[in-house]
C-alpha cells in the first residue's frame, strides 16, 4: 500500500499501525497516549503498566454524541476519562472509560461487539 508516512508504532509491540487503522487511547485531559495496532494488546499494556506516550496538548478527538458513561462499568465519568478511537478506515469508533483498568477488562472481554454472558 505504499510507504504512509502518516503511521505510528504499536506502544505494545512496535509494529507500524496504518493512521486508518488501529486503536488510540488517549488520557482526557492530559498529554498521554498509546496506540495499538489490535485491542488484544490493550490488555498486556495494561496489566504491565500502562506506559503511555507524550503527545501534544490538544483536544481528543470526538466522534458522535459525547460520552458520559464508562463503556465497562456503565457509571457516570468524571472529567477525568481514557478515550479510546477506533480507526477503522475513513470512520473513527470511540468508546470511553473512567480509568485504564476498565479499559483493559474491557478490551479483554472482546469490547464492543462481545456477546452478553
Amino acid at each position: 500500500m505504499g510507504g504512509d508516512t502518516q503511521s505510528e508504532r504499536c506502544t505494545w509491540c512496535d509494529v507500524a499501525v496504518d493512521r486508518d487503522d488501529g486503536y488510540r487511547a488517549r488520557e482526557d485531559p492530559g498529554t498521554r497516549r498509546a496506540v495499538f495496532c489490535r485491542l488484544e494488546h490493550v490488555v498486556p499494556w495494561a496489566t504491565q503498566g500502562a506506559r503511555w506516550e507524550a503527545c501534544a496538548l490538544e483536544a481528543a478527538p470526538t466522534v458522535g454524541a459525547p460520552h458520559d458513561t464508562c463503556a465497562q462499568c456503565h457509571q457516570p465519568l468524571t472529567d477525568v476519562r481514557v478515550n479510546l478511537m477506533r480507526h477503522r478506515r475513513e470512520h473513527r469508533i470511540p468508546d470511553t472509560f473512567c480509568s485504564v483498568d476498565h479499559m483493559a477488562l474491557w478490551a479483554n472481554s472482546g469490547g464492543r461487539y462481545a456477546r452478553p454472558a
